[in-house]
């Protein structure tokens, strides 16, 4: 199969940019949603291997990528609101959406806010489906530290630097070609000299505060779904796997090879389980 490049876009809110990757040779409509830290060229082994029937969208989601960085607006309802506006740009009144990690979370809210704009949903590998108790936030800090997909923030005082600690990370496993071009993808050289994510502080903060404090599976959901479930990923226990099938009332769980970041380190796979679940269900 021919690779079709994705062309990258800019749209224009009031309040900010969003940035976007877009192959538009398809006419089914797919939204693909990165998680934390993360950018929408991860996308892009799914992206390729899908576009000759897919019309695929994949946002740099605000506080990302080359997306703009507010200082505040970090809210599931701004990130939901961006994607709104994003759907209705490009004339879509439903779309299939994917999700992975964190934004698998914020696709179940929007799900049960506005059903009738998905024609499936997929899953990869979410996390904090539930609601956190608020006292936890204070172990937030030590979060920040220890957490090591959060490492790759910085600073850094080179590009090699930071390189070093990427290549230990579970996402940049192997160090592929696809895995250094959305590695350099995600991370600059700052005005002071130093290297570090393009992902904020100010996101990272708002962002977790909202993830452990709000629900993401509060009543059923009809829309079919694909919960896909690394080997090696986050879901492995009965407990995690039942507010899904507990919620979700239309629900597939295929298990994958490979960690949290299967599409970076397992994507044949990954795409072959992906593209199986669309065609069932067009």
């Amino acid at each position: 199969m021919n690779a079709i490049a994705p062309i990258r876009q800019i749209l224009n809110f009031s309040d900010i940019q969003l940035s976007y990757l877009e192959w538009n040779s398809g006419k089914e409509p797919l939204i693909l949603l990165h998680g934390l830290v993360d950018c929408a060229l991860v996308w892009s082994s799914l992206g390729d291997y899908l576009a000759l029937n897919y019309h695929i969208i994949a946002p740099d989601l605000r506080g990302h990528g080359d997306s703009s960085k507010p200082e505040n607006n970090y809210l599931f309802s701004d990130f939901i609101a961006d994607l709104e506006a994003l759907m209705k740009h490009l004339g879509w009144s439903s779309a299939h959406v994917l999700a992975h990690s964190w934004s698998a979370k914020l696709l179940t809210i929007w799900a049960r806010q506005d059903p009738k704009r998905f024609r499936s949903l997929i899953l990869v590998d979410p996390f904090f489906i539930g609601k956190i108790p608020s006292w936890f936030k204070i172990t937030f800090p030590i979060l920040y530290r220890v957490l090591p997909f959060l490492k790759i923030m910085g600073s850094f005082s080179s590009y090699e630097e930071a390189e070093k600690l990427a290549r230990q990370l579970k996402q940049y496993r192997d160090w592929k070609p696809l895995q250094e071009q959305v590695f350099q993808a995600s991370i600059e050289q700052k005005s002071d000299g130093t290297w570090g994510s393009k992902f904020v502080v100010q996101a990272r903060d708002r962002i977790f505060e909202e993830v452990m404090q709000v629900a993401g599976l509060t009543q059923p959901i009809d829309i079919p779904t694909l919960f896909v479930k690394p080997q090696k990923g986050l879901n492995r226990t009965a407990w995690q796997l039942k507010p899904y099938k507990t919620y979700l009332k239309n629900l597939q769980i295929c298990e994958v090879p490979g960690n949290h970041w299967a599409f970076l380190v397992e994507p044949e796979i990954f795409n072959q389980t992906v593209e199986k679940f669309l065609k069932a269900i067009r």
